[in-house]
């Protein structure tokens, strides 16, 4: 199948068209239409149409859009999912984004950051290990990525200014971390204004991934990696997972050669399926079938990188 405008037809044995296979067979309509836009020259108008059957009366989203939380009630998990999504259709701005902004001062901490979940998901099915209670915490992983994505996009809410000086204080005090909480700080510190903060916080933030082996640098020596407290078996993280594109503030972090390994090592992960596995811990199969699509589309990074698929 062949997308809009001059994108050519993938051949039938490349592994775009494998790609391509997979998603029609598995995935949601927004990873289609997704998969569309990033591959085959589709509309932005169609992502958006997609995302828009996520959105609840309160500006937030839910109804699963984040697969490992079920039911109709927003949450901040899914909220930023909206959020990545318009970010990269770069239509992340406008009444929408206001009234999302509103939506996450409504359910910000008395910090004026974002929990992982609020509470409002109980009785709904979630995942085992996202806990719901009644006085959720402020989160890095939650805050972080939202505010850095608000920022890059110039978006401005009086939300923002609390929810700004907690990330960074929560950045500066990071010691022991995990993987997806640096890669959220990565986010932040990507899009906040402060430039010259951010890329010595960023500095400092590689020294640690590296000294607490939280990437994978060498994958013919993955078992020399230990995997992070909580995380599933083969749960590992790689150069690529911090520096998305070569643009990256995490791309300092890794040589040439480490990056090179870790983009090998991506684009070998391609099933006979044609789709990418995931590799944190599984708990029900509908969340698994919907989780794949999404991470064969982050595939993507091969292309920021020049290694296209196809």
């Amino acid at each position: 199948m062949a997308g809009t405008g001059a994108t050519p037809v993938p051949s039938p044995a490349s592994p775009l068209a494998r790609a391509e296979q997979f998603v029609w067979l598995t995935a949601r309509v927004l990873e289609q239409r997704r998969f569309a836009y990033h591959f085959l020259g589709g509309s932005s108008d169609a992502v958006e149409t997609a995302l828009a059957a996520y959105l609840d009366e309160d500006g937030g989203y839910g109804h699963a859009l984040e697969p490992d939380l079920r039911g109709p009630v927003s949450q901040p998990l899914h909220t930023a999912h909206a959020l990545r999504v318009l970010d990269s259709i770069g239509r992340c701005g406008g009444l929408r984004t206001e009234r999302m902004c509103r939506y996450l001062t409504d359910v910000s901490t008395p910090d004026g950051a974002l929990p992982a979940v609020h509470p409002s998901q109980r009785g709904y099915p979630s995942a085992p290990f996202v806990p719901v209670v009644d006085d959720p915490p402020s989160e890095l992983l939650t805050t972080a990525p939202v505010v850095g994505l608000l920022h890059r996009n110039q978006v401005w809410h009086a939300w923002l200014f609390r929810a700004t000086d907690y990330c960074w204080t929560a950045v500066d005090a990071l010691e022991k971390s995990h993987p997806y909480e640096i890669e959220a700080a990565i986010t932040f510190l990507e899009g906040v204004p402060d430039r010259v903060r951010a890329e010595a916080a960023a500095d400092r933030l590689g020294r640690l991934v590296r000294e607490q082996g939280l990437a994978v640098l060498d994958p013919a020596r993955i078992e020399a990696f230990p995997v992070a407290d909580g995380y599933a078996p083969g749960e590992h993280h790689f150069p690529h997972d911090y520096a998305r594109t070569p643009e990256s503030l995490a791309r300092r972090w890794f040589t040439d050669e480490e990056m090179e390994r870790s983009l090998n090592h991506l684009e070998s992960r391609q099933q006979e399926d044609g789709g990418w596995p995931v590799n944190w811990r599984q708990w029900a199969p509908g969340t698994a079938l919907e989780a794949r699509p999404l991470v064969t589309i982050e595939a993507r990074t091969l292309r920021a990188y020049g290694r296209a698929i196809g």
